[in-house]
């Protein structure tokens, strides 16, 4: 998780009811495995003593921010946010090593094409199915039965 954040700031009340999802993702945060994957991740800890809402704040590695309000949000669905998100940013930054514009934009025209037939001969021996299964669209009542 911390191999796509550059910094993370937490900020809650030790002894706020409130404050689990914070106290978690601390925890998720100096495990040795997600130290291990981003060494240089700076991770912060604002202890409060006042009646502020516990938040999670996170710096991707390419300087975007989002605040996260733990009251409301788990550590569990804070962790799978950024995993997708990182997920999102390696994705773009393959397109972008690859010489490609980003966003991919695909014209609509391919979009509405149907996806092409594909040969399986190996699979449709051991199932003993026909050798081309057809992918293209249809209505439920076109279908054969």
């Amino acid at each position: 998780m911390l191999k796509f954040l550059s910094k993370v700031k937490l900020e809650f009340n030790a002894l706020d009811s409130r404050a689990g999802a914070c106290m978690e993702f601390l925890a998720q945060c100096s495990a040795g495995k997600a130290r291990d994957s981003n060494p240089s991740c700076q991770v912060e800890v604002k202890r409060r003593t006042d009646d502020h809402p516990p938040q999670i704040k996170v710096t991707f590695v390419n300087g975007v921010e989002e605040v996260f309000d733990a009251s409301k949000t788990s550590a569990q669905s804070i962790r799978t946010l950024i995993l997708d998100k990182g997920q999102y940013l390696e994705t773009e930054q393959m397109f972008r090593d690859g010489g490609q514009g980003w966003p991919v934009i695909i014209p609509e025209e391919e979009l509405r094409e149907p996806t092409p037939s594909i040969k399986l001969p190996h699979v449709a021996k051991s199932f003993n199915l026909p050798e081309i299964i057809d992918n293209s669209p249809r209505k439920a009542e076109d279908k054969k039965q």
